[in-house]
């Protein structure tokens, strides 16, 4: 169960690095500080759950992943784009991200046990549909 719970984690956290780097891109070709501001609670709330995971997959004697892998060059390669077109294509690239790791969490659940599925129904999921709920309305406040 420890290697299923890792490997879940590690791909949770593979999602969160991803996150974290597409945020950051994101942040730096927003000029408006509110929407900034918005932007930076959302990276700080994925920096935390990178933590989090981190700590449990090592609690579980795992070695967390180094780096976002290929979700996270796809996640970058998209920003990009949506850097390029404006603020509101790179809401909604970032959106989308959101979308994708609400999925994740969901699906994935069952995968984990013990003290891993504590984090993540308790902590990440929750954790995750803020963010994405936080998303969402600034995504609106834009059209």
């Amino acid at each position: 169960m420890a290697n299923t719970d890792v490997e879940t984690l590690n791909s949770f956290l593979r999602g969160e690095i991803s996150a974290v780097e597409t945020y950051r891109q994101a942040i730096d070709h927003v000029s408006n500080d509110r929407i900034r501001s918005q932007l930076e609670d959302c990276l700080h709330d994925h920096e935390h759950r990178v933590e989090s995971i981190r700590e449990r997959i090592e609690k579980l004697g795992g070695t967390p992943a180094g780096g976002s892998g290929p979700w996270g060059a796809f996640a970058k390669l998209v920003q990009g784009g949506a850097d390029l077109l404006g603020e509101k294509a790179a809401i909604q690239a970032l959106e989308e991200g959101e979308d994708h790791g609400l999925a994740d969490y969901q699906r994935d659940l069952d995968k984990t046990h013990g003290e891993a599925r504590r984090l993540v129904r308790m902590e990440l999921l929750p954790a995750q549909k803020r963010t994405h709920e936080r998303l969402s309305r600034l995504k609106k406040t834009l059209h």
